[in-house]
């Protein structure tokens, strides 16, 4: 476990929307104001505790300022954010870069909200903790408690999330389950639980023909072919819901798959080896720990 300070900087915006303010600072902004602000982006680091091939942790807030603009005709754009990393035992700073990619909405559609997506989630500069080689790995927008790959942004105001990453070793992929919503609002058949499952590797994972299920027969679910599961890449699969933001899957079951008072989530791979289990309830202790 280290102690790290973060910090960032907004380097590059690429193709560039008029009016361009705050590169090389945590504070960029963009656009001509249309009776407000401009819209633009923020990042504010902190310390934290981070622990290499470890749990998922805050790498610091990220903030949307969201205003209507004229846009000039470039309405989406990667904005590049170098995060600068402070670890208190050597006391060296080492950058990690990662793009957001942004796209302003026409503010007159059916879907008015600025989307923020993270097209590079992995950096391309790594560490060396006790002879291994690490980079950073960006896994989602945590708001409001719940870790998501992109993030919407309603106009006229300032919307903030954490940006939730790991450290994990080169080219190794790390596909585990985070979570399991065995408590859904759908009366009866409790359709909108859900098995949350992420990629918290550097490399991406072929998980084509895995299997996760709970400990009852009959409550599997199986991976169809060409599922790839990217760096960072965090899907979800349901009772009975289709979310295609989260990956599209659904075990398609008319009742409920997850026991309120308790149950285990297991993933199996191809070859029958058991990837990764999460257990709650009265089944908490039961599982391996690899989530």
């Amino acid at each position: 476990m280290s102690e790290v300070t973060t910090s960032g900087t907004w380097t590059t915006v690429t193709p560039t929307p008029p009016n361009v303010s705050g590169l090389h600072t945590g504070h960029i902004t963009w656009g001509v104001p249309v009776g407000g602000g401009k819209s633009g982006y923020s990042f504010t680091g902190g310390t934290v505790d981070v622990e290499a091939g470890g749990p998922e942790t805050t790498l610091g807030t990220f903030t949307h300022q969201n205003f209507p603009i004229m846009g000039g005709g470039v309405n989406r754009f990667d904005v590049d954010l170098v995060v600068r990393i402070r670890f208190q035992e050597d006391a060296e700073d080492r950058d990690f870069s990662f793009r957001f990619h942004h796209f302003e909405t026409p503010n007159d559609g059916p879907t008015p909200d600025d989307e923020v997506d993270l097209p590079t989630r992995v950096s391309p500069e790594s560490v060396t903790i006790d002879g291994e080689e690490y980079a950073a790995v960006i896994t989602g927008f945590k708001r409001n408690g719940e870790i998501v790959n992109k993030f919407f942004s309603p106009e006229n105001g300032s919307n903030s999330a954490d940006i939730v990453a790991v450290l994990s070793r080169v080219g190794v992929p790390d596909v585990v389950i985070t979570t399991v919503r065995h408590k859904g609002s759908v009366k009866y058949t409790q359709a909108d639980e859900y098995v949350e499952i992420v990629n918290r590797g550097t490399a991406h994972a072929d998980i084509s023909g895995w299997l996760l299920h709970a400990d009852d027969p009959g409550q599997n679910f199986t991976f169809p072919p060409g599922t790839t599961l990217r760096a960072g890449q965090r899907i979800r699969v349901y009772t009975n819901e289709v979310h295609a933001e989260s990956g599209g899957y659904s075990f398609g079951s008319g009742r409920a798959v997850w026991n309120d008072k308790g149950d285990t989530a297991h993933l199996i791979d191809t070859e029958g080896a058991l990837v990764s289990d999460y257990s709650y309830g009265t089944d908490a202790g039961r599982g391996t720990g690899t989530a």
